[in-house]
């Protein structure tokens, strides 16, 4: 350590601001420039034309996140020049203007529009504190920040990265179980993203107790954020998802509807779990395993009186239809005999005190010992333990308590990890510690069944956590208030590069009324992960366990799920492809229409680009519905509304508000009980009228559970419409796999037209009266409490022989 750096780390010792200072000398890099300043050293590089990164540190050396970055500079042609005080860094879609007076940052986009400014205190520490203070562009809207509660537009709050197991946690009550430290802003000049890649715990102050700035700020580190900026706000959110990666393409099976609680047993319970949903026409295909399966709650075991034979029971499940998701907790009992722990102790592979003594806790087992995920010797002999489910017959894993979670909720700072070889305490390591036990999770699935893919759901994670597993919320309550707040969790997830995610439907904590269970089914049917759970020693809260209407309105939306696999399996791969969620909060489409960030509207989202969802709460009869830009369909009646609209929508319990997109195409099967099951053959396209422009929709088929897709095994095809050529276009199929349907049918919503040309030659329409969902069974003979039911009468319709070649149907008017 030199003189000057000697004297730089005195001055951070203070509890005095202190900020970067003046630019001393820089150089050109193959990638950017870097330097030194008074009081630090800094270094920006281009990762590709779309994005900047800002490194500031005290020390001549970066320090930089092993996990969540996987892309590399892309090697983008750039220029750098100098001029009246300023370096200036450009690149064919930005600009980074720093000030070299006292290193302030400002971002422009190619033609000059400042997208986002350094306040003058710019880059700065407080002791081992590490700051960034930006300066607020005119109604500048903050969105994302993964699971975070609160409003959409998160200005004038503060919230806090540290991964944090929280039951029952309020609506607004922060943190939570997972940081995602990057965040979009938007303005009438542009959009732009900022990732803080520090795994310390971090603020992010959008304007709470201040009117000057808003800043992010890490308790430790250095200051290493990426500045990204495209034209729309998906294309940012694909490039962050290129930055930390995105999500693998999962099992179909992981898209059915899902049954958890903690917990069921024995196995006898579990047998006729499976068989009611049998018995009782419910599409399912997962069943969960709580920590109640295991012996003594220790992890790779199963219990010998409650499941004396996991092999034939889970041999059972899959005869019915259903795939087993195993629970696994980080803590190892330290429990002489048992050998996962005697594995772990004799292999060096548990995290420790700085003096070398084993660190433990106490969990559901009692006194743990907790496995080093940050260290690659660990992840390996994980991988190998998981075996012992997937030889039984396990499908997937589902990695809780992994914050790490602990009795007392407050983890000893100076516990030392691995972190891949820079040995660091717990302050730089819980937050990436959840995220990489799910990749070991993920790493043993594909160890152990290298012919499948993987599914692992995790509690908790870190950016780049789409990389290895799914997301739920956490332990939720069941509450009105809950499920809405649920599912401003779930899109700002999406806004944060995790697409594949859900909540607890039902809630967990509490008892569900039976309105809410209805109705929380009903928006569960529309979300990435669709998962009910419930909590030990409360009410059964399965379906059925409602009542007659309950159980009839939960069959009707999870059959409308199945139905619509084929449209959510091909948004699935699509999103695999772009880093887009599934889930897409109306910002991501319609980023400056300030009435969608009202308390109001805030929970409305699309769901596969087709549908717009408005969740609303069961107590309510009517709720207002705000329309974006464009014309709309309501899904189960075909009535058509001007967007850029306020409208009362009715909505009964059996009734969610969902409205259809105009010009949407999406895909429909028949009715299965599971997702193995086989369909009736037949593709259903369902095509929305508009008066112009072009859509389209990408029809996505492959074996659903092998990675024989990324060999070409799979059968793809995009669609087309063209609404002022009055055509629909079945492109020619590519892949090396057959599709599943023999025979498309073509609903037309909005046409007038009664004949079409399907390749020339003219084909008359065919009529059916439709419904989405069932019709309730009258319960009640009182005339007042009759159901509502929609059906759209003589729906138009063509059928054809699905062939690969291109098939193109024109005369739609």
């Amino acid at each position: 350590m030199n003189s000057q750096q000697t004297e730089l780390l005195k001055k951070s010792s203070s509890s005095r601001f202190m900020g970067m200072g003046k630019i001393l000398d820089w150089e050109r890099t193959p990638i950017g420039i870097k330097g030194k300043t008074e009081n630090g050293f800094f270094q920006l590089s281009i990762f590709d034309q779309s994005i900047i990164r800002v490194q500031a540190s005290l020390l001549d050396e970066f320090n930089p996140n092993p996990y969540s970055v996987v892309m590399e500079p892309n090697e983008a042609p750039f220029e750098v020049s100098e001029s009246n005080d300023f370096l200036i860094l450009k690149t064919s879609e930005i600009q980074a203007k720093v000030d070299s007076q006292k290193f302030a940052v400002s971002f422009f986009d190619k033609t000059g529009n400042l997208l986002n400014q350094d306040d003058s205190l710019g880059i700065s520490w407080i002791g081992t504190e590490v700051s960034c203070y930006k300066k607020v562009q005119e109604d500048e809207k903050f969105i994302g920040l993964g699971e975070k509660t609160g409003n959409l537009n998160r200005a004038g709050n503060a919230y806090t990265n540290w991964n944090t197991d929280y039951f029952a946690y309020g609506t607004g009550d922060d943190p939570l179980y997972m940081s995602i430290p990057f965040y979009i802003g938007v303005h009438q000049k542009g959009a732009y993203g900022i990732f803080f890649d520090n795994t310390h715990k971090s603020v992010f102050n959008f304007g709470a107790s201040t009117n000057r700035f808003i800043y992010f700020s890490a308790e430790d580190g250095e200051m290493d954020y990426y500045f990204i900026h495209e034209k729309v706000v998906g294309g940012i959110i694909s490039k962050y998802t290129e930055l930390t990666g995105k999500m693998q393409l999962p099992p179909k099976w992981s898209l059915g509807f899902q049954q958890c609680r903690y917990s069921y047993y024995p196995d006898s319970e579990v047998k006729t779990l499976a068989q009611t949903f049998r018995d009782k026409d419910m599409p399912a295909d997962v069943i969960y395993l709580d920590i109640h399966h295991m012996e003594a709650y220790k992890v790779f075991t199963f219990d010998s009186i409650k499941f004396s034979d996991p092999k034939s029971l889970i041999t059972y499940l899959k005869s019915k239809g259903f795939r087993v998701v195993v629970i696994m907790d980080p803590g190892i009992k330290t429990e002489k005999g048992y050998l996962p722990y005697e594995e772990g102790k004799e292999k060096d592979l548990f995290v420790k005190y700085p003096d070398g003594a084993e660190y433990q806790a106490q969990v559901w087992p009692g006194w743990c010992a907790f496995p080093d995920f940050t260290k690659e010797e660990t992840r390996t002999w994980w991988a190998e333990k998981m075996a012992f489910y997937t030889e039984a017959g396990v499908d997937g894993f589902w990695t809780d308590m992994n914050e790490p979670a602990s009795w007392g909720q407050h983890t000893p700072n100076l516990i030392e990890f691995d972190f891949e070889g820079d040995v660091s305490s717990h302050r730089k390591a819980r937050n990436i510690y959840g995220m990489q036990m799910a990749r070991s999770a993920q790493e043993g699935a594909v160890w152990n069944k290298k012919e499948e893919r993987p599914f692992v759901l995790t509690r908790s994670g870190f950016s780049g956590i789409q990389r290895y597993a799914a997301a739920w919320t956490g332990d939720n309550v069941a509450s009105e208030e809950h499920m809405l707040a649920g599912i401003r969790l779930v899109n700002s997830l999406g806004l944060s590069g995790v697409a594949f995610a859900g909540y607890d439907v039902g809630g967990f904590a509490g008892e569900a009324s039976k309105s809410l269970f209805a109705r929380w089914m009903s928006i569960g049917a529309f979300t990435p992960l669709y998962r009910a759970h419930s909590m030990i020693n409360s009410n059964d809260a399965e379906p059925w366990a409602f009542g007659e209407e309950v159980e009839e309105i939960s069959r009707n939306y999870m059959k409308l799920r199945y139905r619509l696999l084929p449209t959510i399996y091909s948004k699935f791969h699509s999103s695999a492809q772009t880093g887009l969620p599934i889930n897409a909060s109306l910002a991501i489409s319609n980023p400056l229409d300030s009435k969608i960030y009202l308390s109001a509207y805030q929970n409305q989202y699309m769901f596969c680009d087709s549908f717009l969802v408005a969740p609303v709460e069961s107590t309510k009869e009517i709720t207002k519905v705000y329309l974006p830009k464009g014309s709309w369909y309501y899904l189960f009646s075909d009535e058509k509304y001007a967007g850029e609209k306020e409208i009362y929508q009715d909505c009964p319990l059996n009734y969610l508000p969902v409205f259809v997109k105009a010009g949407s195409i999406f895909s429909m099967q028949s009715d299965v009980s599971n997702t193995e099951e086989m369909h009736d053959g037949i593709l259903r396209i369902h095509l929305y009228a508009q008066d112009e422009g072009e859509s389209h929709f990408t029809h996505y088929e492959d074996d659903g559970k092998t990675f024989d897709y990324q060999d070409g095994a799979f059968f793809k095809r995009e669609l087309i419409y063209q609404a002022e050529e009055s055509k629909l276009s079945l492109e020619k199929a590519s892949g090396k796999q057959k599709s599943s349907f023999n025979k498309v049918r073509v609903y037309l919503h909005g046409f007038n037209t009664d004949l079409i040309f399907v390749n020339g030659e003219s084909q008359a329409l065919s009529t059916e009266d439709y419904a989405f969902l069932g019709k309730l069974t009258e319960f009640d003979p009182l005339p007042e409490h009759d159901h509502p039911y929609h059906e759209i009468s003589s729906l138009k319709f063509v059928e054809f022989e699905h062939l690969p070649e291109k098939i193109e149907l024109s005369g739609l008017f």
